[in-house]
């Protein structure tokens, strides 16, 4: 098996299963137009998210990492009309972009922005009451996972879902000797995992356009 042959097959699976979405495909392309990096959800995965969100019954959805909205956007579409989206960022400009992707799907009724660090964010969540929500999405720095991890737990309820994406890290994830930052965040992330009895969690490694990598699914007891 070869990367041209995952994505190969990724393209299939978007053609076949998820189709073309103009307000997606102009999200991407005005993230990309913006300067910021390719490291967007793959379109098959994007539609993962707004399955278990839909699958949740979600009506509130914290999300940890904006980027340009391409996440957000999937994830607030599995909303009903009076669901309310939180979504972390701290690069102004990327938020700006999310923003205007926002507006551009239709959804800015739904989203909410905040822009700084997402420790400090989820700390104010939590301090607002602003919980709990029903689905977390985690998707920045790696590094900073358990952290984010344990305060979104402060922000759920008993039966909420929790969803971590790059944890794999290329098979990182396995190596206890690994001096990658990113790599080491996964790996005290699995080791919170193992021992906190507030979630029953597992990991899935996935291949596809976006290379050897996995994400990581816990549902809150």
């Amino acid at each position: 098996m070869s990367q041209q042959r995952w994505s190969e097959v990724d393209s299939y699976i978007e053609q076949q299963l998820v189709g073309e979405d103009a307000v997606l495909a102009a999200a991407r392309e005005a993230s990309e137009n913006a300067g910021l990096p390719a490291i967007a959800l793959t379109p098959a995965h994007g539609k993962l998210l707004h399955l278990l969100a839909r699958i949740q019954g979600a009506r509130s959805i914290l999300e940890v990492g904006t980027l340009g909205g391409y996440s957000t956007i999937w994830l607030a579409r599995a909303l009903p009309d009076d669901g309310r989206l939180v979504t972390l960022e701290l690069n102004p400009h990327y938020a700006e972009v999310a923003a205007a992707n926002a507006e551009l799907a239709g959804l800015a009724g739904l989203i909410k922005i905040e822009v700084g660090p997402a420790l400090e964010s989820l700390r104010a969540l939590i301090v607002a009451d602003a919980g709990p929500f029903d689905m977390v999405f985690i998707d920045a720095d790696k590094s900073s996972t358990p952290e984010y991890f344990e305060l979104a737990l402060e922000l759920t309820r008993p039966g909420s879902v929790i969803v971590a994406d790059n944890v794999v890290r290329d098979g990182a994830l396995a190596d206890p000797a690994t001096r990658d930052p990113g790599s080491q965040g996964m790996r005290r992330f699995h080791e919170l995992l193992a021992t906190d009895a507030r979630v029953s969690a597992t990991t899935v490694q996935t291949v596809g356009a976006k290379g050897y990598d996995g994400f990581t699914l816990a549902l809150v007891r």
